[in-house]
């Protein structure tokens, strides 16, 4: 039970403002920051805890014991990846799988490109471990393998030391079959703890699956971005030292975990995920289509009584297997920059971000998606945060907006020869926006079987306001639903959030007893693990990774009172290709639990 007594903090860091959701002893206070202002934070989560302790008692800081919670979701994880800033990595394969990830899986996406630019590897080195083992029993048989080539200790050390001397900092270990197997991983881990490798990621515990290429890539984008995000999490260590209180961090799946659980490989969505779960919880009806417009991108995702999910995904070129929300990104946000390029207007994908910010913020920045809308008086600077200037307490400038407006307008008539007004630039530029945000909205209702206007549109953020009616407009939706605290509604959803633990193992050919039993056993491990987290009411989920014999293309399936896991896979495969496979066997790869403490 909450104390009234305590502060419980809800935060997420966008690109551009930090939103702040706090329970006080005098009530609840909202906050917004900007996330990036040097000249006055180095860091706005914390920056937003002390102003709110300040207006609340009008102390700096509190005694200890007066903090109960801080729930966090954070873009550092993405913004690493982005700009690639991680960890200097160190990959280790069994020995002949050197190149597994440059390979890849020789996907073709963009196949009429003339030129391919394949995206650099995460790791800095790559350290072949002699090593094999076979998926069978036989000699040397261990837990249902044959060893066909045991390690040798002595080797690996010098190996590891070598790695030391190039300056890597952090190990992802992924080798063949270790989900079957998971002893070698653990001797080679054991060793390099010994040697003072801190950030060490197996593959066979971040996600045990059989599929060694994206096996591989998830547990190196692990490794790649832990060092980066418990880094900026001990900040908040430091800061709750003394209270007794609880850091959860918000997972791309939309549940929280304490903060010495969470990786890198399940903060990819970390922000966006509690939008998700805002909307969902505070909308009372369904099917829903949440609308996230932010400062620097446009979130887009769907509801309809359960949370979709998305068990394979890729970030800038890395396969990622850790489950995440299924949210589409779209570069659209209040802080994309407007561009007249070939005749024609563009708006992003690159983004003026919180500093500079858009033209209006009064630094100097580029023409944005936010001036277009303060021209056409959709933004009223009187109700818009005064955070800006010098002192950080003006409003937004209207002049700044127009002064950058006629710059563009000239260049526009010189190319084109063609006057037009300041508005009806403005408008266009709006159109446009509007029209890559449907499309976003488009991947994940008509490519899906959903038709969009059968949906209510949820539409929150700071600039989804200003864009809703257009969007429900081209895609023949009649309801908007705006939370009254849409502005900072991923924020609220973190204190919404659910706190959960996600286990999953991989199977061979067994039969349906021996799976339900792996299952409970399974389920078991996760109840436990989450009961020492605090007393929740709990709920669980059981799921079969299912696929047709002959197929890699696997279904996660959750289990149902009413329909066994064959009918439930026939049901979800025949929707999402609109046909099934005669004669094949449905194989079950691997078993999933998720626990949730409410």
């Amino acid at each position: 039970m909450a104390d009234p007594e305590k502060f419980r903090f809800s935060i997420d860091r966008g690109g551009t403002f930090t939103d702040i959701y706090a329970e006080t002893p005098k009530g609840p206070v909202v906050l917004k920051l900007l996330s990036e202002n040097p000249d006055h934070y180095p860091n706005a989560p914390l920056e937003g805890i002390r102003r709110i302790i300040h207006e609340v008692t009008g102390q700096t800081f509190l005694p200890p014991g007066s903090i109960e919670s801080i729930r966090m979701g954070t873009t550092v994880a993405t913004n690493a990846l982005l700009e690639r800033k991680g960890a200097h990595t160190g990959l280790l394969v069994s020995k002949g799988f050197a190149d597994v990830l440059r390979i890849g899986k020789q996907n073709r996406p963009r196949i009429f490109d003339l030129k391919i630019v394949k995206p650099e590897p995460l790791y800095k080195a790559v350290l072949e471990i002699d090593e094999r083992v076979h998926p069978a029993p036989g000699f040397g048989q261990s837990e249902g393998v044959t060893i066909i080539k045991s390690l040798d200790r002595e080797k690996i050390r010098r190996q590891l030391q070598a790695l030391r001397q190039q300056g890597i900092e952090s190990l992802a270990i992924a080798l063949m079959h270790a989900t079957l197997f998971p002893d070698h991983e653990r001797l080679i881990a054991k060793e390099a703890a010994d040697l003072g490798f801190k950030n060490i990621s197996l593959s066979s515990e971040v996600m045990p699956r059989a599929r060694l290429v994206d096996r591989s890539h998830t547990t190196c984008l692990d490794a790649y971005l832990n060092p980066h995000l418990q880094n900026y999490l001990q900040l908040f260590r430091e800061v709750l030292s003394g209270q007794d209180a609880n850091l959860f961090v918000m997972q791309s799946d939309g549940g929280l975990i304490d903060a010495d659980s969470f990786t890198g490989s399940r903060a990819i969505l970390s922000g966006p995920a509690g939008g998700v779960v805002g909307y969902a919880q505070t909308t009372q009806r369904t099917p829903l289509i949440g609308f996230d417009m932010g400062g620097t991108s446009t979130d887009v995702s769907r509801f309809d009584g359960n949370y979709e999910w998305q068990f394979e995904s890729e970030n800038q070129g890395i396969s990622n297997l850790a489950p995440q929300l299924d949210i589409h990104t779209v570069a659209a946000g209040g802080g994309s920059c407007l561009l007249f390029e070939n005749g024609l207007f563009k708006v992003g994908p690159s983004s003026s971000g919180a500093w500079p910010g858009p033209a209006c913020y009064r630094n100097g920045g580029p023409l944005s998606l936010t001036d277009a809308n303060l021209v056409l008086g959709r933004l009223v600077p009187d109700h818009f945060p005064r955070v800006f200037g010098e002192n950080e307490d003006q409003p937004l400038s209207l002049s700044a907006s127009k002064k950058s407006f006629e710059i563009l307008m000239s260049d526009i008539e010189n190319s084109s020869g063609k006057k037009s007004s300041r508005e009806e630039v403005a408008y266009g530029f709006i159109e446009v926006a509007n029209e890559n945000m449907a499309l976003a909205i488009h991947e994940i209702t008509a490519s899906r079987g959903h038709d969009a206007r059968d949906h209510t549109l949820s539409c929150f953020g700071g600039a989804g306001g200003q864009h809703a009616c257009g969007i429900a407009r081209i895609l023949g939706i009649s309801l908007i639903f705006i939370s009254r605290f849409a502005g900072v509604l991923s924020a609220y959803g973190m204190g919404l959030a659910d706190v959960a633990v996600d286990k999953e193992e991989p199977l061979q050919r067994e039969s349906m007893d021996d799976l339900k039993q792996r299952l409970r056993d399974l389920e078991y491990k996760a109840v436990s693990e989450l009961k020492q987290k605090g007393c929740f009411p709990i709920e669980v989920q059981r799921y079969f990774n299912m696929r047709y014999e002959d197929s890699d293309t696997t279904l996660m399936i959750r289990e149902s009172d009413e329909k066994s896991f064959e009918e439930s896979f026939e049901i979800m495969y025949r929707q999402e290709f609109g046909f099934i496979p005669s004669g094949r066997k449905v194989l079950v790869e691997a078993i999933r639990v998720r626990v949730e403490g409410k």
